[in-house]
């Protein structure tokens, strides 16, 4: 078995990686797997068991056709994490988010069917449902994006959706909330926020803090995305939820308490355009079809999080700082 993974070196992609590299997911104990991850801002070599025997990483373009055409041959299966995927860089700049979201994924597709890949998950988000006052989306709610991100991901689902429909493409779809845990890069809202409170740096939170998001383990998600390579079924979409729901303000106040700060830290901030709300997935599709639920409880994984943050300074602090200005000054998912 061999697998193409996208945006390997990424915050969810690694986790998948290591999993998988660890013999975390039954009947894969053995796999080769190929990181295909042009290292941009978010991608970090450090995520990844760089010298282990079944790993091979290729720096370079999803949308670099000659590239991905000379990679795809010998996969049986690709798992399509790469994007660009933070709201505030696509409201500065929306190119590149279109570039790689849209055509990168275009790209990889064409590039799977040319080579004979047998299998592929794409790897999406909730976003791409918009805003939501009340109830949760199942998979069938209309998409209706209010982000250039956002945007960018829902026209990316709707190209695979369409290799499946037109070509045959063994595909499956799936769309998660929002991630935590370690190694994810400190422009999101927990690690910007932790590694903050660990350098003394006040909190920037958008508006009155009352935005909603339901937050999932990356250990969680990443079991879940196995789960659809797996078992799902060529053409559907799974939603991927963690059934928890907390608004910023909320995740703020823990990880004041676990940081063992208390509210001066917190410094509110203009809001975001277009700031979504509140998300929630309707998770039973995958509950009922592949067995999915999350093991990972949410105050154990927050704690768990933040301590892995307060252990790892030498990791966060050189991506935090590498580039000048790479972090966002706000946050508010």
């Amino acid at each position: 078995m061999k697998v193409l993974v996208t945006g390997g070196a990424g915050f969810i992609g690694s986790h998948y990686v290591r999993t998988l590299l660890e013999g975390g997911y039954e009947g894969y104990e053995s796999a080769h797997v190929t990181v295909i991850d042009k290292l941009t801002y978010a991608g970090n070599r450090d995520n990844l068991p760089y010298s282990h025997p079944r790993l091979e990483f290729v720096q370079g373009d999803i949308c670099d056709p000659r590239l991905v055409r000379e990679l795809a041959p010998g996969h049986d299966a690709m798992v399509h994490f790469a994007a660009e995927s933070h709201v505030d860089r696509s409201l500065e700049s929306a190119s590149e988010f279109v570039r790689t979201n849209v055509g990168g994924t275009q790209n990889l597709l064409d590039a799977c069917l040319s080579a004979g890949v047998e299998r592929v998950v794409h790897v999406s988000t909730d976003e791409v449902y918009g805003s939501i006052e009340k109830g949760s989306w199942t998979e069938e709610w209309p998409l209706a994006p209010n982000s250039p991100y956002a945007a960018s991901k829902a026209a990316s689902d709707l190209i695979a959706r369409s290799y499946w429909r037109t070509h045959g493409l063994d595909l499956t779809i799936t769309r998660c909330s929002n991630n935590y845990g370690p190694y994810q890069h400190p422009e999101k809202l927990i690690p910007l926020f932790v590694t903050n409170l660990l350098e003394g740096v006040p909190l920037p939170l958008y508006g009155d803090g009352l935005n909603i998001r339901e937050w999932l383990h990356v250990d969680d998600h990443c079991r879940a995305i196995q789960l659809a390579l797996t078992k799902g079924r060529a053409g559907e979409i799974y939603n991927i939820g963690g059934g928890n729901e907390q608004t910023n303000r909320g995740i703020t106040d823990l990880l004041l308490d676990l940081v063992g700060a208390d509210s001066s830290m917190i410094r509110r901030v203009a809001d975001r355009k277009g700031h979504d709300l509140r998300y929630a997935l309707d998770e039973t599709k995958i509950r009922e079809e592949l067995g999915y639920a999350p093991r990972v409880p949410f105050a154990q994984g927050l704690a768990d999080t933040v301590a892995w943050y307060q252990d790892n300074p030498g990791w966060w602090k050189a991506v935090k700082h590498r580039h000048a200005g790479a972090v966002a000054e706000t946050a508010g998912v």
